[in-house]
């Protein structure tokens, strides 16, 4: 539900982010990320490292990733700032589950938007130290030429039934839904503290 525009925004806001709470040494900055990029894989060994936007060529790379390299074990989220194609980024995080992958979010790794909901396809999911996820609101181009915006519809609206349904089938409580809405407007990124994080259970497995 993010246009180009707002996807090139989730960029900037991944180049910018400083993690203060882990001091000095994480500190990062995505320069290199710069213009947007559709996902990619960088296959070593059981790792397969992820960078880029989640997009409708997504599902495909997945695909191709699964058959082309069965001894990946672990994608390694390192630097996906978001989606610009909410149903491909659904249909590729359920392949991700269907084949039994662990998603990681690494030491400096940033994760945002739609990059969280593939992160919770994990069948087991690590963020380790100084790894951050952040979650906002979303929007999308209503049908008076308006803009809808997703913490401003009833919850019991139709709209919010993709994103319920896929969290259900991630055993992710419903309430992190609810909880992205509010917790920053689609301009902005909230960044989830490790409580946060650990409050809606979205990681399974400690990191090493």
């Amino acid at each position: 539900m993010k246009s180009e525009k707002q996807i090139l925004t989730m960029v900037i806001l991944a180049i910018l982010v400083v993690v203060s709470s882990c001091g000095q040494e994480c500190q990062k900055t995505h320069v290199e990320d710069l213009p947007y990029e559709a996902a990619t894989f960088e296959v070593e060994g059981e790792k397969a490292f992820m960078f880029g936007v989640i997009d409708h060529t997504t599902p495909g790379v997945v695909q191709a990733l699964v058959d082309e390299h069965p001894e990946v074990t672990r994608i390694v989220m390192v630097d996906v700032p978001g989606s610009d194609d909410d149903p491909a980024n659904l249909e590729a995080s359920r392949m991700v589950r269907e084949h039994g992958l662990t998603t990681v979010v690494p030491s400096n790794g940033v994760i945002a938007s739609g990059g969280v909901d593939f992160f919770t396809a994990g069948a087991s999911r690590v963020v380790e130290p100084c790894g951050k996820l952040g979650v906002h609101a979303w929007d999308e181009d209503g049908p008076d030429g308006g803009i809808i915006l997703g913490n401003e519809v009833p919850r019991d609206h139709e709209i919010h039934a993709m994103f319920l349904d896929f969290y259900r089938e991630m055993e992710i409580p419903e309430e992190f839904y609810w909880f992205t809405l509010e917790a920053a407007p689609p301009q902005r990124i909230h960044w989830m503290s490790d409580e946060e994080i650990g409050a809606y259970g979205l990681v399974t497995e400690a990191a090493p």
